[in-house]
């Protein structure tokens, strides 16, 4: 690990050499520092929640790979997290699906449930001090019939996972109010035809009609604020899927809610990052989920790509900051579970700071005054700067390991704890 003392001297140079272009890099990291990232709970058990013992992913939801030391309880689930923590600079959530509650013995089906079966989670959050965001849980469920949840033709199966979206909301407000930080809670759902369906309009109104039905209760957004998230396909849904971005693009701004955008629900050619600016022209929030999609959406954890530096630039450049949720969504059981939340989010992080870093004012003024050629060379010469010896800077600062110091602490836990999981 590089010792203190030349951390800072790199830290001052390189802070010398961005102050010629006009970037203060104290102020990019004060900034950085009041970005908080939702981390997601799945990533560290694939999925499993705590619900059933014998719960099926399905909804075509995959998780490849069986790396030794998966979370069994809530309760290591937690524990892994609170060492992720430990790993990252900077304050950040929790995102927990419904189908993380911990019945205590008790069955308590989704149409049932309530923040009883939650208090665990934000009686932990609160001692940490930390914010909780919100999911529904629309698969692994035998009341997911056909593939089809609030799509569904028959109107029984349709109204009871009605009642799971209205008390989602309601546990997201809970949560919300508990813990003094408005809570963020994401409807998406699994419903979509394998081949090509001959009545598209049918599944989507009724899928209008569920919608409405869910978010029907008023419910304070200081505690609570919904959003729904499309889908271009899934796995058994190649062909159709009602809930597409078009169709919840007008549903949350026809009604006022924030519309999620998740980096791998879109054609593998297509990025997330020019839907931010245009999205926010008529929503006053978004909420993203950044994942690494290879050829599909195949969730990898999310590494330092062109695609997330985007991401992070049209946050940062717009001015977004304080209108953009950012989570992470990826599930990988083929490495080190704990290890990749921490790549994931070191890389999401480390990508808004780059962001941060770049002499933005200098090239929107070159362009203002269509000098292009200014433009081009400012954004080239901006990809050697010494982002590095910032970023080690603001990991000391922030009292966790510096450069890949990190991956020995993953090591040892792994060796100490991990290790001793069947």
């Amino acid at each position: 690990m590089k010792s203190t003392k030349k951390i800072e001297q790199a830290y001052r140079l390189a802070s010398e050499r961005y102050a010629a272009l006009g970037v203060d890099t104290e102020a990019a990291l004060k900034k950085l520092a009041g970005v908080s990232i939702s981390i997601h709970c799945w990533q560290g058990d694939d999925v499993g929640g705590f619900e059933s013992a014998d719960m099926e992913l399905g909804g075509g939801l995959a998780v490849t790979g069986n790396y030794p030391g998966k979370a069994r309880t809530a309760a290591e689930l937690r524990a892994d997290f609170e060492k992720v923590l430990s790993l990252l600079p900077g304050k950040h959530r929790f995102n927990v699906h419904a189908s993380y509650a911990e019945m205590s013995g008790k069955r308590v089906d989704r149409d049932e449930i309530s923040v009883e079966q939650f208090r665990n989670w934000i009686d932990w959050a609160k001692k940490l001090g930390i914010g909780m965001d919100f999911n529904q849980t629309y698969f692994a469920h035998p009341k997911v019939d056909g593939g089809f949840t609030l799509t569904h033709p028959d109107k029984s199966i349709r109204t009871f996972w009605i009642e799971h979206g209205i008390r989602c909301r309601e546990i997201g407000a809970a949560i919300g109010k508990a813990l003094g930080k408005t809570c963020l809670t994401n409807l998406w759902i699994p419903d979509g035809m394998k081949d090509t369906p001959a009545d598209r309009r049918g599944p989507r109104e009724r899928l209008v009609e569920s919608l409405d039905a869910i978010f029907k209760p008023k419910i304070d957004r200081k505690y609570n604020v919904d959003s729904v998230e499309p889908k271009l396909f899934g796995i058994g849904a190649e062909s159709y899927t009602p809930g597409s971005h078009e169709f919840y693009l007008g549903y949350a701004v026809s009604r006022g809610i924030l519309l999620t955008l998740d980096a791998g629900h879109y054609h593998p050619t297509e990025t997330i990052a020019d839907k931010i600016s245009a999205v926010l022209c008529f929503l006053p929030e978004l909420a993203l989920h950044v994942s690494r999609g290879v050829r599909w959406d195949s969730d990898h954890v999310v590494t330092l790509t062109d695609e997330l530096q985007a991401i992070a630039q049209e946050i940062v450049w717009g001015g977004y900051l304080g209108r953009v949720r950012i989570g992470l969504d990826y599930f990988d059981a083929s490495i080190n579970r704990i290890a990749a939340w921490v790549i994931g989010s070191r890389n999401m992080i480390r990508a808004l700071l780059m962001a941060l870093l770049t002499p933005i004012d200098s090239i929107k003024a070159a362009e203002a005054r269509r000098d292009y050629t200014t433009r081009l060379a400012l954004f080239e010469e901006t990809k050697s700067l010494p982002f590095g010896a910032v970023w080690d800077w603001y990991c000391l600062k922030n009292d966790v390991p510096v450069g890949e110091a990190w991956l020995a602490e993953v090591k040892q836990y792994e060796k100490d704890v991990l290790s001793k999981r069947s």
